[in-house]
């Protein structure tokens, strides 16, 4: 206000702006409030339903390792329809598909593992499914779906485990020399450990040791410090 103008006038222009504003000030006041304790809830309506997902996971775990397969189906399909965003869903596939493979339900551990590959939003999850879902196709006999499989995506930080599987499935069609470049190359893509070393260096020692090469110098097995 004007410094110059006296108390009544300034007291007066004071009464006129809050008519003129104060409502909006208090709806405003009032917006805000509502909106702190709208966003409160959400993340407590959030968090609470991330627990209830989690609980049903930990669930399945228990029913799986306690051999009750038909309670632990069960529970996945309740944590699918109650909570079909959530990532626990994802992970309790890969859980199904990994007991599939160990009671030989390959068919099954197939479809859980494309599932978890083509629907989830983890691009992580999905190249971990793509390779199991290799492997899987690789022991039901059919390599070149396996192979399908692995080149339909860039591999990125999973690059030395799929030269690793590529490797496998050259090996099991007979193609001795494509395996080996595949084992090599994943050898010079592991800057991670993401592969078991000696497994794979025994690999390429076996196949160096029949006389395979690759045609592209002196091909030798690392040794180890």
């Amino acid at each position: 206000m004007d410094e110059y103008m006296s108390e009544q006038e300034q007291w007066e222009a004071l009464k006129r702006w809050v008519r003129e504003y104060g409502r909006w000030v208090v709806v405003g006041i009032a917006l805000g409030a509502i909106a702190v304790a709208a966003w409160r809830w959400w993340v407590s309506y959030v968090d609470a339903r991330a627990l209830e997902a989690s609980a049903k996971y930990e669930q399945i775990l228990d029913a799986f390792d306690a051999n009750d397969h038909t309670r632990a189906l069960t529970l996945m399909g309740e944590l699918e329809r109650e909570h079909p965003s959530s990532p626990y869903v994802d992970h309790a596939n890969l859980v199904a598909a990994r007991v599939a493979v160990e009671r030989n339900e390959l068919e099954r551990a197939a479809m859980l593992l494309d599932k978890v590959m083509k629907h989830t939003k983890d691009r992580e999850l999905s190249l971990v499914a793509r390779l199991r879902l290799a492997r899987v196709q690789l022991a039901q006999g059919k390599p070149d779906d396996a192979l399908a499989t692995l080149n339909a995506v860039e591999p990125g930080a999973f690059a030395s485990r799929y030269h690793e599987v590529r490797g496998d499935v050259h090996y099991a069609k007979g193609d001795k020399v494509a395996a080996l470049k595949e084992y090599q190359a994943a050898r010079l893509a592991d800057a991670t450990g993401a592969v078991d070393v000696g497994r794979l260096e025994l690999k390429i020692g076996d196949l160096l040791a029949e006389g395979v090469s690759t045609g592209s110098g002196p091909a030798t097995a690392s040794t180890a410090d």
